[in-house]
């Protein structure tokens, strides 16, 4: 995640998909690792928030955030909506970079009833080569093994030129060659997927439920 993307059309589905799902399922924290990365001299982040329909209070939380450019707003997003849970930001003074990822990923809060969130720039590592941009599988398997079993992992996962259904099955086979007994379901929108992960079967279950009543409110597709 780059400070320049913050409030931008994608952000405005991110909290209020991520609010929502967290406040459905009637989990307490939501815990989330932004994958800080640096700004870039593209025209990335200058979309709308409004560009995704979403609630009025989540549209004027992402206009906040573009305004004042400061992460710890993030953690006032359920005041915003008068959800219960908690928002932690995960190391969010750390830039991620391949020296650092071992030590990013671990010391995660061993909370029952938490949703872990990675804002990872680009999403999964591809098939070849992995930069600072992605999250790597090996990585989710790091985090697994940190939560309860009933903790659920959401990931960003960018546009790659490849149909969602496509790439979303691609990604399914190769958590099921890192990770024993892993479930999967997703969520996706224009160019913007999330993936949602956990050892539990009835977690996905219920996660996928959720997606779908999501799916009545918003233009969004479940592959």
């Amino acid at each position: 995640m780059k400070i320049q993307y913050l409030g931008d059309s994608k952000d405005s589905f991110k909290w209020d998909y991520h609010d929502y799902l967290t406040n459905v399922i009637g989990y307490n924290f939501l815990n989330i690792l932004l994958m800080m990365t640096p700004d870039d001299k593209t025209n990335d982040g200058k979309t709308k928030p409004d560009s995704f329909p979403a609630r009025s209070e989540i549209i004027q939380f992402c206009k906040n955030l573009r305004s004042k450019r400061d992460l710890s707003v993030i953690k006032h997003l359920p005041s915003e909506t008068g959800a219960n849970y908690k928002v932690n930001l995960h190391n969010p003074e750390i830039y991620i970079t391949k020296r650092n990822r071992e030590l990013y990923f671990s010391e995660l809060p061993k909370r029952s009833n938490q949703i872990i969130f990675l804002d990872p720039d680009n999403g999964f590592e591809p098939e070849r080569k992995y930069n600072d941009k992605h999250v790597r599988y090996s990585e989710i398997s790091t985090i697994l093994d940190q939560i309860p079993s009933n903790s659920l992992v959401s990931v960003f996962q960018h546009f790659r030129r490849i149909k969602f259904v496509d790439d979303f099955s691609r990604i399914k086979e190769r958590l099921s060659g890192v990770i024993a007994s892993v479930y999967v379901t997703a969520i996706f929108w224009h160019q913007l997927m999330f993936v949602l992960i956990s050892k539990s079967e009835a977690v996905i279950k219920r996660a996928t439920e959720i997606n779908k009543e999501y799916a009545t409110l918003y233009p969004i597709e479940i592959p």
